[in-house]
């Protein structure tokens, strides 16, 4: 697939973030070549007519500049695409975002991309940061069908338990879970020895798209049967809610999207 990479100048890197909990959220990237069919910032393509979602890459030239600004609160990388995405590792626009970045700046950074471990060195530096590593246990015919682009699951626990034997706080985030489909005790098992915490998401079956939408439908009719129905939505949600709990895991919600944005209290 050929890549549309698009240079601009932006005028702020830190925007407002309405995540509870996150004051700041910085993307020196807009758009994922990991072109993920399920991910919710498709709805970029609404504003950003570049074309298909995956296809293109949008790339603020001037964000390690920009980056040196002091703000207060939580500051989350990346919300709207991946830092470490393919092209980082041939721009490393995401390193030098960091090396700029006051290191007083609390950071969060959420990829799925084993080239995290690239910066280690300057994770060190900063007073107070964790990494996200999104674990979904997806091999095989779920692989290819959901993120055939995206990094292999071994490559993203092996990069997580690096991360943590580094001395960094880690934390996994399981998603998306599909009814059916996703196995968290699983995933749980093979990353509990270094993630420090866990996040849990449903997935996001509104903003995954209409092509999406009907390949889960059509490949997997149970999982988009529970997905659309409220009660057997709310009886996953519950079996949900209680394995996690058996597991024993530091976890404290479990988002959801079937209302809109909601978490559910473990």
């Amino acid at each position: 697939m050929n890549l549309r990479v698009i240079r601009k100048k932006t005028k702020s890197l830190y925007t407002r973030s309405r995540i509870p909990g996150v004051s700041w959220s910085v993307n020196q990237y807009v758009g994922c070549a990991f072109a993920c069919r399920y991910c919710y910032a498709r709805f970029l393509t609404r504003w950003k007519d570049y074309g298909e979602w995956g296809t293109w890459v949008e790339v603020k030239t001037n964000a390690p500049e920009l980056a040196r600004k002091r703000v207060e609160g939580k500051v989350v990388m990346s919300t709207v695409s991946d830092p470490y995405q393919p092209l980082e590792a041939e721009m490393k626009l995401t390193r030098r975002v960091l090396q700029y970045m006051d290191k007083r700046n609390e950071l969060s950074i959420l990829t799925r991309s084993p080239l995290v471990t690239r910066d280690i060195d300057l994770f060190k530096l900063f007073r107070s940061i964790e990494i996200g590593m999104t674990i979904n246990g997806f091999t095989g015919r779920e692989k290819r069908l959901f993120e055939p682009l995206a990094p292999v699951h071994r490559a993203r626990v092996s990069a997580l338990e690096e991360l943590h034997d580094a001395g960094l706080k880690t934390y996994a985030f399981v998603s998306p879970i599909i009814p059916g489909v996703s196995d968290v005790g699983a995933v749980v098992e093979e990353t509990r020895d270094f993630a420090g915490y866990y996040f849990f998401e449903v997935l996001n079956l509104r903003a995954s798209g209409r092509n999406f939408r009907r390949l889960l439908r059509e490949e997997y009719p149970e999982s988009y049967a529970v997905l659309t129905d409220e009660e057997k939505f709310r009886k996953f949600l519950r079996e949900l809610r209680e394995e996690i709990k058996r597991l024993g895991v530091k976890a404290e919600r479990i988002e959801t999207h079937q209302r809109g944005w909601e978490f559910v209290k473990l």
